[in-house]
């Protein structure tokens, strides 16, 4: 009976978010051709990867983990790469499963992105690069791409 209250009283909470802990789980920086490199004229062609991966921890708990590839070459060659995988723990509830995974798969990386952004500039600026902010990503837009394009896999599967 109390099990069922409890429940009871959670919907009528209707939606809970909250934001556990940030943190950077993994993070490096390769400079192959340095310090060449720092002697030629800064001209740098910028290829950023992107990707999120979610994983539950427990009933109502989730680990979202957004890992950014970050690429930089000058005159052809690689004058760094790095990585940061800037991860967090959510706790979500009363929630459908639609927007679960619209909350998972765009909402948490939302968060986390700026805390990314900011792992990456530190760590170029170490490498004594010059500071590199990553422009805003839209989150929404790559989810419901990533929607579209996992839906015409499903049709173009089942004809």
């Amino acid at each position: 009976m109390a099990e069922n209250e409890q429940n009871q009283a959670a919907e009528a909470q209707g939606p809970q978010f909250a934001v556990q802990r940030v943190y950077l789980k993994d993070a490096s920086l390769e400079s192959p051709n340095a310090p060449e490199i720092f002697t030629k004229a800064w001209q740098p062609e910028i290829n950023l990867d992107m990707n999120s991966r979610t994983q539950q921890l427990g009933e109502g708990a989730y680990e979202v983990v957004l890992t950014l590839t970050v690429t930089v070459k000058n005159e052809g060659e690689t004058a760094f790469l790095t990585e940061i995988q800037q991860a967090g723990i959510f706790s979500i509830a009363g929630l459908e499963e639609a927007e679960l995974h619209h909350t998972l798969g765009a909402f948490c990386p939302n968060i986390l992105f700026p805390y990314a952004r900011e792992a990456i500039d530190n760590m170029v600026t170490k490498a004594s690069f010059p500071p590199l902010m990553l422009a805003p990503v839209n989150f929404d837009a790559l989810y419901a791409q990533q929607l579209a394009q996992q839906q015409s896999q499903t049709e173009g599967a089942s004809h």
